[in-house]
């Protein structure tokens, strides 16, 4: 019996897809087909790899500001669309804790990519949190937008942190998700229009029927292992930034700064840095800070 090969194919027409992708220039789009799935891939750039993990409940258009100004300085940005989200598409449904990771590591595989740099942002810093554990081989460096680094400690003040998790967790299919984006999360209003473009593939069953196991069996589970400490007592050996907006609550630097003291004690090399003027959706208040960030990151792990 032979194994499944990857294959990797090109759409004839981004107009083509079903709900359309949101515009954003300079884009080639990739379908990536792995077993038992496909996946959606935006790419930009030539170069040393550089692969974008979005959050929650965004896809690849959330790096639409970003990854053009690491194309630009001489990287292949990388942009998929994980399970459940976005344009990709899966023959099985079931999620697991690691079920991204190992989408992750099949993607890599089938685009040839061994080892690449890493900016992931709220959901997607789980799996990226996993891959730089569990395969550090694979990570040149990381950054992680708006997620505390694994290693922190528990505090009764990091509960607001978690408060929009039971509705997800109970998440009626059909029901809106247009108060994620409100001014608790953003410190710039976003326009009817990029509220439309973020949340345009919920119209797909697949997407939203992703939520609750999302949240359920990834998400869930993955915190109660941070607060058990099962990362304090593992060490992080890829050189990783963690980046908060000033306007994100309750992550503040005085909050991080006492729950994740010392963090040469967890982590060869792990910094973190805050972005005035921004909140929890960093991208959209300030994609030139993460771009820049970014990249001075890379350069200096390098």
């Amino acid at each position: 019996m032979t194994t499944p090969q990857p294959r990797t194919t090109r759409p004839a027409d981004a107009r083509a897809w079903s709900p359309p992708l949101p515009e954003a220039p300079g884009f080639d789009h990739l379908v990536v087909e792995t077993p038992g799935l496909r996946t959606h891939v935006a790419t930009v750039g030539t170069g040393d790899p550089v692969v974008l993990l979005h959050g929650f409940p965004e896809h690849w258009w959330q790096w639409r500001d970003v990854a053009p100004v690491l194309a630009a300085a001489g990287y292949r940005v990388l942009c998929p669309d994980l399970r459940g989200a976005g344009w990709t598409t899966a023959d099985d449904a079931h999620v697991e804790r690691e079920t991204r990771l190992r989408d992750l590591l099949a993607l890599l595989d089938a685009l040839d990519v061994d080892r690449a740099h890493l900016v992931s942002h709220d959901m997607g810093a789980i799996t990226a949190m996993q891959l730089c554990y569990e395969h550090p081989d694979r990570v040149r460096a990381a950054v992680e937008l708006s997620v505390p680094p694994g290693f922190m400690r528990p505090s009764p003040r990091l509960l607001p942190g978690f408060r929009h998790l039971p509705a997800l967790v109970w998440h009626r299919r059909g029901a809106s998700l247009r108060g994620i984006f409100s001014s608790t999360y953003v410190a710039h209003p976003l326009s009817e229009d990029d509220i439309d473009a973020h949340l345009a593939p919920m119209g797909r069953t697949e997407v939203d029927a992703a939520v609750r196991p999302l949240v359920r069996h990834m998400v869930l589970p993955e915190a109660t292992r941070m607060m058990r400490g099962v990362y304090r007592r593992r060490r992080l050996t890829v050189p990783t930034l963690f980046v908060f907006g000033r306007r994100d609550r309750p992550w503040t630097e005085e909050l991080m700064g006492q729950v994740c003291r010392a963090p040469e004690r967890h982590a060869d090399r792990a910094e973190l840095a805050y972005v005035d003027d921004a909140a929890h959706f960093i991208t959209d208040d300030a994609p030139a800070a993460v771009a820049a960030l970014s990249r001075d990151w890379f350069d200096r792990a390098a």
